[in-house]
């Protein structure tokens, strides 16, 4: 099997090369890559990687996810999220190839505190959320075998994350202000590369599968109690954190440029069902990531 995976270095594309590898040939390209365009600014580049590697299935792991940022840039977001999307759909359907895709949580508009469920009405908050939902409405209308995951609050022990970010800021600071009433599932970026090469297997023996499907870690947790979380670890594995108070404090506390969704839970019975899959808890991989940080910490 020949296997085509676009925004090869983001957290889960660098997940998906290592998951992907026991499937088939892997080509990995991002947005660097010179003997295969990966840049999502140029849509005809990307559809002649497609037209030239003919690969049997296509991973999509780039996208514009500054969320902040696309507010001032919306033709560049959705230039990423959508129309280059749109381009690699429509060569993938002409070669009968998978097509994988991830979106987000912020299609939906955030309300109430039930999970949401792949049927509910989409209504985004903000520009990311909707050059997102463009994304995932290109590959519905464009290419047969597809499957979309959206997924919510992604980490990765690789790059920049919240984790870091809280213990970089608990080395000095005796108090800290965290949003809690945001309520999602942190889900790894190792989760999500291993569900996908999983559902890869199936739907290449199933292809009735294809579809739209909810994809993150069981649980619903706060920033705020996520965050304590973290802090606990740290103590826990033994490193120096200042005196610290932390304060739940109510979103409109952090006013950003997008508008933040209040509500993140996705409701997975549909992807558990259908590849026969248990996804475990938030805080076991939040664990695992922290137990990797903490190791590299103590080796430097």
């Amino acid at each position: 099997m020949n296997i085509l995976l676009f925004g090869k270095t983001g957290q889960v594309g660098w997940e998906l090369q290592r998951s992907l590898a026991p499937l088939g040939n892997i080509i990995a390209v991002d947005v660097q890559s010179t003997e295969y365009c990966g840049d999502f600014s140029n849509p005809e580049g990307v559809a002649e990687t497609v037209r030239r590697v003919k690969p049997d299935v296509i991973v999509n792991a780039a996208a514009h996810t500054a969320v902040d940022k696309a507010e001032s840039e919306r033709d560049f977001a959705q230039l990423l999220n959508a129309t280059s999307v749109e381009a690699i759909a429509k060569e993938a359907e002409k070669i009968n190839a998978w097509l994988i895709h991830y979106s987000t949580d912020y299609v939906f508009p955030g309300d109430g505190d039930k999970p949401w469920m792949e049927t509910d009405v989409t209504a985004p908050l903000n520009t990311y959320g909707e050059t997102k939902l463009a994304g995932e409405i290109a590959v519905q209308q464009n290419c047969t075998k597809h499957l979309i995951f959206r997924t919510s609050w992604v980490f990765a022990g690789k790059g920049n994350n919240f984790a870091k970010t809280m213990l970089r800021l608990a080395k000095d600071r005796e108090e800290l202000s965290i949003i809690n009433d945001q309520y999602g599932a942190p889900t790894g970026a190792e989760l999500l590369a291993d569900c996908t090469a999983h559902a890869i297997n199936k739907a290449i023996v199933n292809p009735e599968v294809a579809g739209l499907y909810h994809l993150v870690a069981s649980g619903t947790t706060t920033w705020f109690d996520y965050a304590n979380l973290v802090f606990a670890e740290a103590k826990a594995a033994g490193l120096e954190l200042a005196a610290m108070k932390t304060n739940p404090v109510p979103t409109s506390a952090y006013p950003t440029p997008a508008q933040r969704p209040h509500n993140s839970r996705l409701d997975t019975t549909k992807f558990q069902k259908t590849f026969g899959l248990t996804l475990p808890s938030w805080d076991s991989g939040v664990k695992r990531m922290l137990a990797e940080i903490f190791a590299a910490s103590n080796t430097q």
